[in-house]
This record gives C-alpha cells, structure tokens and sequence, in this order.
C-alpha cells in the first residue's frame, strides 16, 4: 500500500490531468454540470456492479472514474467563481467531524457509543448542523432511484427514532398490505391498485431493513439468477432447433426447471 505522500501526490497528478485537460482537450473543454451528470450516474452504477462481483480491480478502476468526475465538477465550479475542490473536502471534513463528536469533539474518547447508537442518533445529530437540510426528507433527491429513495427514507426515520421496537412486528403491516392490494385489485381505479402496490412495495423493503438485508441488491441478485435461468431456456431451446413461440409453458418451464438443478 502507498504512504499517505504518495497518496497525496496521486491525487495531485489527477488536479494536473484535470487542468490539462480542460485547457487542451476539445471534448473536456465544452462539458458542464449538466453533461456531466448523466455519465456520473452511469460511473456510480459500474462501481455497484464492481462492489456486487467483488471485483477489487474493478472497484478500484471505478472508484478511480468517479473521483475524477469529482474532480471535474469542483474545476468546473472553480472556474464559475463559485467553490473549489478545497471548500469541497473541507466542507466534507468538517461535516464529518460535527457528525462524530465522539471522535472528534471535545469529551473524544471519553464515551464509546456502539454503531447501532451512532445510526439512531444520526438524523438527530445532522438536524444540528448549521446550514443543514431543513427536515429530515428534504435531503433525499426527487432523482433517486424508488426502491433507494424508499430505503434511505426508512433509514432517515430510524434515525430520528421512528421505528418498529420488534422487527417482527412488521409482518403484520407485510400481510394489511398484501391484503389491501388484492382488495385494490377488485376495484375499477388503476390509481388505488397503483397506490396500494407501492405500499406494499415500501412495507416489503422496510422489512428486509429490519432484518439487515439490502433490499436494492437482494433484487439485484434475483434479477441475475433470473437472467441466467432465462437464458438456459434460450440455450436450449435453441439446442432443440425451436424458438421460445414454439414452446409451451410447461416446457418452458421444464428448462427454467432444470437450470435450477444446475445451481444456475
């Protein structure tokens, strides 16, 4: 591993290929904010997919990718007059230190709270930030993704306290929405059917919480075990010389069957 000289002289080098490129390079030279947030989007899903594979020369490639991107918006609000990559990581810093009072403030060291009570109480902390966000919600982006928006908003309430006090008694919220939705389900109104799938969707999603699971990644491992069952039934169905309009559901489901004895 590199000393924290060569760490910093690396970080450096990426503030001088920053500023050459700018200067030099037609296509660097005309991006803004606004261009840029789509590929940073892209780059934040590749570090996911790299973190999901463990894929350590993957998420070092990426972490690399994005911390340039970093990069190229504080030179872009550098050359605005607005802020510089300097405000930016000691804006982080001090932000991080208000936050961990038991690191860094004045009473450091003398309590030990446990990572549990450290999450309870972080909400509360953040609400006494100067120039902090003015409720709790508001600093979860209308952008965001639903099912992250729905997790960061469940863990948000967590932190100011509102919470389940046994995480089995979510089930029974589980069952009133599942119940709710085949009643929606009756009716004539797409928007009641609509409203009540996302509470259930949103119930679901706070339970995996409860019970430590990451409800974006545990979705994203069934998307990739589906994908490589569905692909079997495309292999051989192409092996018997058909396509999947030739089969029945029951063959179908036969091949969806045997990828599952494969372990795919």
């Amino acid at each position: 591993m590199h000393t924290k000289e060569e760490k910093l002289k690396a970080f450096s080098r990426l503030l001088d290929v920053m500023d050459a490129l700018r200067e030099k390079c037609p296509w660097n030279a005309e991006q803004t904010m606004d261009s840029l947030r789509v590929m940073t989007e892209e780059e934040v899903y590749e570090l996911g997919d790299a973190v999901l594979r463990k894929d350590s020369k993957a998420v070092c490639k990426e972490v690399g990718d994005l911390l340039y991107h970093m990069v190229f918006y504080a030179k872009i609000g550098e050359e605005q007059g607005a802020f510089d990559i300097a405000d930016s990581l000691d804006s982080e810093c001090d932000k991080m230190e208000f936050r961990h009072p038991h690191v860094f403030g004045p009473d450091a060291g003398g309590s030990h709270p446990s990572a549990k009570e450290i999450a309870d109480t972080w909400e509360l902390v953040k609400s006494r930030e100067k120039d902090g966000n003015k409720t709790v919600m508001s600093g979860i982006p209308d952008t965001m993704p639903s099912m992250l928006k729905a997790m960061s908003m469940q863990e948000k309430a967590r932190g100011c306290g509102f919470d389940w006090q046994k995480r089995e008694d979510v089930w029974d919220k589980v069952l009133e929405e599942i119940s709710e939705v085949r009643e929606a389900c009756g009716s004539e109104s797409h928007e009641r059917v609509e409203e009540e799938f996302g509470d259930l969707l949103f119930s679901v999603i706070n339970a995996a919480r409860l019970y430590g699971v990451d409800a974006d990644k545990a979705l994203s491992l069934c998307c990739s075990k589906f994908r490589r069952r569905f692909d079997h039934v495309e292999l051989r169905t192409a092996e018997s010389g058909r396509r999947l309009s030739d089969l029945s559901l029951a063959q179908m489901d036969a091949y969806w069957d045997e990828a599952k004895t494969m372990g795919l």
